[in-house]
């Protein structure tokens, strides 16, 4: 099997290694969701470091979705322009470029009001959302192709849907956020519904050869919601609708934190998805134990990992983890004496 630094195909993406940089928000754009000069140097500097696939941070396709007012938008056409910098820079250094596509729904916390399949929320925080009409729903599943649009013409290799930790697509997922009683909600095959509509809206105005990633919270830590095989069994249909990869996390649909957290503890889900819907997947969770990671891959369990706070701390974490395993990664060659 493959190891860390082997390089994977996706459709017509290869990425140069198998680490990706999770999406991770950073609380740094102008209130118009504009990027600014710090994400620049933010996501190009992993670029630098050594990273296969760098992903900017959930990015809202309304206004009303992003997570907070900090957080980037790809809601107008006035975004595209500095995402498309920040892509031009990363792939100048061997990266490929992801963006994650995003509405918070009850989480989100902006001017406007929050929105959601029901009106509550098991969150203190969150102000009790408004519940979305059958209209709303059509139009926030043109926001997301919209936005694939302008992820396209920003030079993006890649787009990633988030339907995980408890925003919008999650929580009509997950029986214990979605109460509805139309045809939006009840049964599995209603909650799937309205996700299935949003990756076909995708789907349908990328390129052939673009693939389209989805992240997932495949264990909701709650005997009331879904169950694991479910996840599958909503995986399978991810697929069949056009989705490449699943991005394997967990949790966010309460506040709760799952039982117990240590390196690799949510490897079981992506391997289970893998196998039990046939679809790659990507891995995460404390994984920046190198060792681990190669494991993991070497073992079929996942076939990309994601790095989050290890790359915060270290954005040459690639090159250290290819020193650690006998890998070749090359760097910049001003960088190559630190080394």
């Amino acid at each position: 099997m493959a190891g860390l630094f082997d390089s994977f195909t996706l459709k017509g993406m290869e990425l140069k290694n198998r680490i990706m940089m999770s999406p991770m928000c950073q609380y740094q754009a102008n209130e118009d969701g504009t990027v600014t000069d710090w994400h620049l140097v933010h996501y190009v500097s992993r670029a630098i470091g050594g990273v296969g696939l760098v992903m900017v941070e959930a990015s809202g396709v309304e206004a009303r979705g992003r997570i907070s007012t900090g957080d980037v938008g790809i809601y107008s056409d006035d975004h595209i322009a500095g995402l498309a910098r920040i892509v031009e820079l990363c792939k100048s250094y061997g990266a490929k470029t992801a963006i994650q596509i995003a509405h918070a729904g009850t989480k989100a916390e902006t001017p406007e009001p929050n929105v959601a399949p029901s009106a509550f929320t098991h969150f203190d925080r969150y102000n009790t959302p408004q519940e979305l009409t059958t209209g709303e729903i059509q139009e926030i599943v043109t926001a997301f192709a919209d936005a694939a649009v302008r992820a396209v013409k920003a030079g993006f290799d890649t787009i990633e849907i988030h339907g995980a930790h408890g925003y919008l697509i999650n929580q009509f997922l997950s029986p214990l956020t979605n109460k509805r009683t139309d045809e939006y909600g009840g049964a599995l095959e209603n909650r799937l519904r309205f996700p299935l509509q949003v990756i076909r809206g995708v789907k349908a105005v990328i390129p052939d050869d673009m693939p389209l990633l989805m992240r997932v919270s495949a264990s909701e830590y709650s005997e009331e919601g879904y169950s694991l095989d479910e996840m599958v069994e909503m995986a399978k249909q991810f697929k069949e609708a056009g989705v490449d990869m699943i991005d394997v996390s967990s949790g966010g649909s309460l506040p709760t934190a799952p039982p117990a957290i240590y390196p690799g503890y949510q490897l079981q889900f992506a391997e289970a998805i893998k196998h039990g819907a046939e679809i790659p997947t990507i891995a995460v969770g404390l994984l920046h134990n190198p060792a681990l990671m190669e494991e993991a891959l070497q073992n079929g369990r996942a076939d990309v990992v994601a790095v989050g706070r290890e790359l915060l701390r270290n954005p040459h974490f690639a090159k250290t983890a290819a020193l650690e395993l006998g890998a070749e990664l090359e760097l910049p060659n001003v960088y190559k004496y630190a080394y």
